[in-house]
């Protein structure tokens, strides 16, 4: 058995989790790590395929919800640290099935932090349970001011009131028991490997193919965008240098209200497609709006930036032109995806209405 420390990774097939495993595989050979995935619609084996035979690295099918099997897995690995990234995610999901996001965001926590507990429990020196979360769970901002560490929490969806949950249950266990955690809040993810379910993927896609790009409402709302590789350096900054009990904001200070990113886009998109300027804007749908949809979002990460010293490493327009050259270079990845129970599911949601 290797005395080499062990790292478990949960939700490493997804989106953010398989950037942060590759990191850590790459950059870490003293660590094991271990990528826990359920490999439910989003999780992606393919997304690992360039570290998959890294001495490093071990695959486990598994499902957080599953507390025997969470429990035996503990017994026999003994992680020494935890980076929580499972869950379910899209917030039309949650709308339509609550209790799925009850299960996998709340009880599936719990199960991770009770073994995690049990296994550490007479010695938590050198351990950690580092739990990765949404800005969300601070609700709507006005058309001013940030979202700090210290905000109230104020979810308005199901996936924001699940996460929500998890976060408070993963300082409660802090303060019960002495376990040794860290959370981090990040601002909305966009970059390679991010199922086509979410805005940017899915409109590069659908541009790509000339179909539809459903715009919710007034195309108004406004989210700060985080390159999902820069968040991937910030989650390894923070587990190795944050400091324990603390919470850190991670944004892109950068703030797009839907429909001017979604122009954006399409300008990049046309340049790349070798299509006229604009031309793909005449694919603007405006749709029903969804229930609960948060106004605006921003992030103030200048305690990660001044405490840690981490920042964005690129633009949004570099960072969405690379993001573009990957799925256009990756075709056969985003057909894959796109096929099959996605295409029922794209049909219900964007449609049906």
């Amino acid at each position: 058995m290797s005395s080499k420390k062990k790292i478990l990774i949960t939700g490493g097939a997804g989106f953010i989790g398989c950037h942060v495993v590759k990191l850590f595989v790459e950059k870490y050979s003293n660590y094991e790590i271990y990528n826990l995935d359920a490999l439910t619609y989003a999780g992606n084996l393919e997304n690992l395929s360039t570290i998959e035979k890294a001495p490093n690295y071990h695959f486990i099918k598994a499902d957080i919800v599953d507390k025997e099997h969470i429990d035996a897995l503990f017994q026999e690995y003994k992680f020494d640290g935890v980076l929580h990234l499972a869950a379910e995610s899209h917030v039309d999901r949650s709308i339509k099935d609550p209790l799925a996001f009850v299960k996998t965001n709340i009880i599936g926590t719990v199960n991770l932090l009770n073994a995690f507990r049990d296994t550490w429990m007479d010695n938590f020196e050198g351990k950690l349970f580092y739990h990765i979360s949404t800005d969300e769970v601070y609700g709507s901002l006005g058309s001013t001011g940030l979202f700090e560490e210290t905000t109230s929490y104020d979810p308005n969806s199901p996936y924001s009131a699940s996460k929500a949950s998890s976060d408070h249950f993963v300082r409660a266990y802090g303060e019960t028991y002495g376990l040794p955690f860290k959370i981090t809040n990040c601002s909305n993810n966009y970059g390679p490997n991010q199922f086509p379910e979410k805005l940017i993927p899915l409109f590069i896609n659908n541009i790509r193919n000339n179909n539809p790009l459903p715009v919710y409402g007034d195309g108004r709302y406004t989210r700060d965008w985080l390159y999902v590789i820069d968040h991937a350096r910030a989650i390894d900054l923070v587990y190795h240098d944050g400091r324990l009990g603390e919470t850190y904001n991670i944004g892109g200070f950068n703030e797009w209200q839907n429909i001017d990113l979604i122009k954006i886009l399409i300008q990049q998109m046309d340049e790349k497609l070798g299509r006229a300027k604009g031309e793909s804007e005449k694919l603007i749908t405006y749709v029903t709006d969804r229930p609960g949809h948060d106004r605006r979002y921003a992030i103030d990460a200048s305690k990660i930036n001044s405490e840690l010293g981490w920042k964005p490493s690129v633009t949004f327009e570099e960072g969405l032109s690379e993001t573009i050259d990957w799925y256009l270079e990756n075709e056969k990845w985003l057909n894959s995806v796109t096929s099959g129970d996605y295409k029922k599911y794209y049909d219900k949601m964007y449609t049906e209405r």
